[in-house]
């Protein structure tokens, strides 16, 4: 009996869609290149539900022919390429001719196009895979796509599918990296019948700016710095961070003709042209375009076409990394220093012209520091030393004798006082314990939220005069994800605007903090640690608050707040450090104090 038989379309179009489509971002994905590829100069996307009940994209664009509505949505049909050869000089978005076949194969699918020779235009109707109508119809110039109801016959898809929060989050992410690389074209998204973004066309900068800047913060262009090269091989072009403005969790967008892409090896080209300038665990911000040959790239790796494959990849690396090390440099944001400089060495001073000469120094050439120093003067080597092991069988005949570390005093009743406005000095049994006070009061606070949050007993107090808190459209979704617990804790918010929401009610323990800034570095926080959970955003939003609630360095304490803080802090399971890794306590023991008086 036969085994192998054909799959049917409908089938076989849900199978190639699991690569395609995976989830409302990746329709959104390809719809809009779809748009772009077909000339669009203004494109709306319209979602609700985060894309789940309807994502749906309009475009002024050349629109199709009634045929070429119809076998638009046929596997591998496309007006992209037509032979092999083809894919090797690639300038549009799409070509494989699977993107519009795979999300009718798992949606209900409703297009409406006209071209503009054509009096009327084109209504097709499909769902699952199955055509239910296609006719004539009244519509503007260009393409509306509607796609409803995302994953209706796969229902364990759908099921996978994360909260509304992190889906909207998934199809603003892929919205950035169209409209960050086409900005003469003007974009708008809305959402639930809300507009989240209104970008007008203009240039590169003024889109980064529409994206990631905030009218009531400084510009966000203006800390960075342009790059510019032009080889045979590729040009280059973009803008970077100056290396005070890098943060933990950076904006890093690389493009290749027009086309968003992830490339690590290139991202280390740009990271090694900062070695040296940034702190621990800071990343740099970038939006760099590349502009390269089509044959030179091959970009038929992948469905999604985000990886790239370079032929002359270490050639690039190295033009890209001296392109930013240039650009930082020129702004003399990258002093070099030589070291092989010969001479006397040049030093500026005020009102003078002096220099000084490079300092000498006597060198031992035979000093070795792991060779005993018997090895190296005989004459010096101990006589007789043999007789200090006299009497010792091993190991066991040994006790070493470690400093007693200073016990936990009695916060009820132990003698503490304050110093420099920073720390207390608590005397124990055994030598004397240091606490940051600053630092003890945070942790003391977090614990306290922590536990705020697990129960929503958070205390609350009413502000005279509401304050607004306006953020951009990444920072809205992200504050709208977090809302449930901002409340518990003791915020009293409202939205006002898409952008922005009345702050009418804070947590207790921030009744003498601005309330703004405890916001913006909690949201800050949660970026850039990447919390996903509600577990770790909880942890950021806790932290946050107790940063900005503890008790600020330089703040005289009495004695009665000086006990409570270090009652409660020697409460916590772990008191000696933070949950960042910073010390709280510092224990110095009685030998280790004995010793500075030797």
């Amino acid at each position: 009996m036969d085994i192998i038989h054909l799959l049917p379309d409908s089938v076989a179009n849900q199978i190639a869609a699991g690569e395609v489509i995976q989830r409302p971002a990746s329709c959104l994905k390809e719809l809009v290149e779809n748009s772009l590829d077909a000339g669009a100069t203004r494109v709306q996307v319209i979602v609700r539900d985060a894309g789940r009940t309807l994502l749906q994209v309009i475009d002024d664009g050349m629109g199709m022919s009634e045929m070429d509505a119809r076998l638009a949505f046929e596997r591998h049909a496309t007006s992209k390429i037509r032979e092999a050869q083809d894919l090797f000089s690639l300038r549009t978005m799409g070509f494989r001719g699977e993107a519009l076949a795979s999300i009718c194969a798992v949606a209900q699918v409703e297009m409406t196009t006209r071209r503009k020779e054509d009096e009327t235009g084109t209504l097709l109707e499909i769902h699952g895979s199955d055509v239910v109508r296609q006719e004539p119809c009244s519509c503007p110039i260009g393409t509306n796509i509607k796609v409803s109801n995302l994953f209706f016959n796969v229902p364990v898809r759908r099921k996978f599918l994360k909260t509304d929060q992190t889906e909207l989050r998934n199809l603003l992410n892929e919205f950035y990296h169209i409209v960050l690389v086409y900005p003469k074209v003007s974009f708008t998204f809305v959402h639930n019948d809300e507009i989240l973004l209104e970008l007008p066309a203009g240039t590169e900068k003024q889109r980064i700016e529409a994206v990631f800047g905030n009218p009531k913060k400084n510009v966000y262009t203006s800390a960075f710095v342009d790059i510019k090269t032009d080889t045979e091989l590729v040009s280059i072009h973009g803008f970077v961070v100056k290396p005070e403005n890098a943060t933990r969790k950076a904006e890093q967008y690389f493009f290749v003709n027009g086309r968003y892409m992830r490339h690590p090896y290139f991202t280390k080209a740009v990271l090694t042209a900062y070695s040296g300038m940034l702190g621990n665990d800071y990343q740099p911000s970038f939006f760099i375009y590349f502009d390269i040959a089509p044959e030179a790239i091959d970009v038929n790796i992948h469905p999604t076409k985000t990886e790239i494959k370079f032929a002359d990849e270490q050639t690039i690396f190295q033009i890209l990394m001296a392109s930013v090390r240039e650009a930082l440099g020129k702004f003399s944001l990258a002093p070099t220093i030589d070291f092989d400089t010969q001479g006397s060495i040049e030093i500026p001073v005020p009102q003078t012209n002096r220099s000084v000469n490079r300092p000498q120094m006597s060198v031992d050439p035979n000093y070795n520091p792991f060779h005993t120093r018997g090895a190296i003067y005989p004459d010096r080597a101990p006589k007789n030393w043999e007789s200090l092991y006299e009497g010792l069988s091993g190991p066991r005949d040994l006790e070493i004798s470690t400093p007693r570390e200073p016990d936990i005093p009695d916060a009820e009743s132990c003698a503490m006082w304050q110093y420099g406005g920073k720390y207390i000095f608590v005397p124990t049994e055994g030598g004397l314990m240091l606490i940051n006070q600053h630092r003890a009061h945070a942790a003391v606070l977090r614990a306290q939220f922590l536990e705020q949050l697990g129960t929503n007993q958070g205390a609350m107090q009413q502000l005279l005069f509401p304050e607004i808190l306006e953020l951009p459209q990444d920072e809205m979704v992200l504050m709208t994800q977090l809302l449930p617990d901002l409340r518990a804790i003791g915020f009293d918010l409202e939205q006002l605007t898409p952008n922005s929401f009345s702050i009418q009610g804070i947590p207790a323990q921030l009744a003498n903090q601005s309330v703004l800034p405890t916001l913006h570095t909690i949201l800050s926080q949660v970026r850039e640690r990447g919390a996903n959970t509600q577990v770790e955003w909880r942890e950021q939003i806790a932290q946050g608050l107790a940063e900005s609630a503890a008790i600020p360095y330089g703040q005289t304490l009495t004695e009665t707040e000086m006990r409570d803080i270090v009652r409660r802090l020697l409460q916590l399971p772990s008191y000696r450090r933070s949950s960042e890794g910073k010390i709280i306590v510092s224990l110095l023991s009685d030998e280790e104090i004995g010793k500075r008086f030797m």
